[in-house]
């Protein structure tokens, strides 16, 4: 089974709902070789085999929205073909990341440990630099968005010089974003537990819904912020290795991606304001 006989870009374009299907198959997929395989190291091995994964849809797409640059000068319509391919990647992290999750909530700790080991000492440093307190919320905004653009700017670079490399950045932070969210999850169940003294299946999925809002409710425009943004950087690689495509095409593919580059940015924007300022007065 090899997932470019499995899904094509054209077809992902205009189903892109059944990406959430793939994305869930490969996060367990990815978890169960990752621990038969290395256990070790199965908290960046399950990221890399996501890689593997989903290289070839990444790569078919870069080489399709490359090609679609040279069929038209209309800047709407492209735009609204990049837009679908944002919408088919999105649906692919988000089963990512419940397919992540799911695991992360319904394992033994002893397993989910061992599995997002890496993650979760990825969140305790992100914790340790978080700023908060309501007088210093322009410093906490200044300090997500230059991170989120940091971010922004590795997948851009990754994809210029490997093509669908910036995947490798999505899959992590779709691991990261997961044991966060099993985080919040475990640790809210075990307060209602003690302080309600039930554990249902109704309480996980309450609670599952909504760890995976409160970090999506921003996280949504980060992730298309940061898919646009290895979107632009894969449309340039693939003209610079085109031997076919002449400077002034290359030159309008270039203008074309900092005009996605710069969407990015605005996402962001919009996401740290949203993280910030709206999220920690819902949750």
């Amino acid at each position: 089974m090899v997932f470019e006989d499995l899904v094509k870009p054209w077809d992902a374009k205009r189903h892109p709902a059944r990406l959430l299907f793939f994305g869930l198959l490969f996060a367990f997929f990815s978890i169960a070789f990752s621990l038969w395989i290395f256990p070790e190291y199965t908290g960046l091995v399950m990221v890399f085999l996501v890689v593997l994964m989903t290289t070839p849809l990444m790569y078919l797409t870069l080489i399709s929205e490359e090609q679609e640059e040279f069929r038209t000068d209309n800047e709407l319509w492209l735009l609204k073909e990049h837009g679908k391919v944002i919408t088919f990647l999105m649906y692919l992290f988000f089963g990512l990341v419940i397919g992540f999750s799911l695991f992360y909530i319904l394992f033994p700790e002893r397993v989910v440990t061992e599995v997002f080991s890496l993650q979760l000492s990825t969140i305790e440093r992100i914790n340790a630099n978080q700023v908060s307190g309501s007088i210093v919320s322009v410093d906490t905004f200044a300090t997500i968005l230059l991170n989120n653009l940091k971010v922004l700017f590795f997948c851009l670079l990754f994809a210029v010089f490997f093509g669908a490399g910036a995947i490798f950045v999505l899959a992590w932070n779709a691991s990261v974003i997961s044991a966060a969210i099993g985080t919040y999850v475990r640790n809210s169940l075990a307060k209602y537990a003690t302080l309600l003294g039930f554990n249902n299946v109704a309480v996980h999925f309450n609670l599952f819904v909504t760890g995976l809002l409160r970090y999506m409710l921003h996280g949504v425009f980060e992730i298309a912020a940061y898919f646009i943004g290895g979107l632009a950087g894969g449309i340039i690689s693939m003209a610079i290795v085109n031997k076919g495509v002449r400077m002034m095409k290359l030159k309008r593919i270039i203008k074309d991606s900092i005009f996605l580059v710069a969407i990015a940015i605005f996402l962001l924007f919009i996401g740290a304001f949203v993280e910030v300022f709206i999220t920690p007065l819902i949750f």
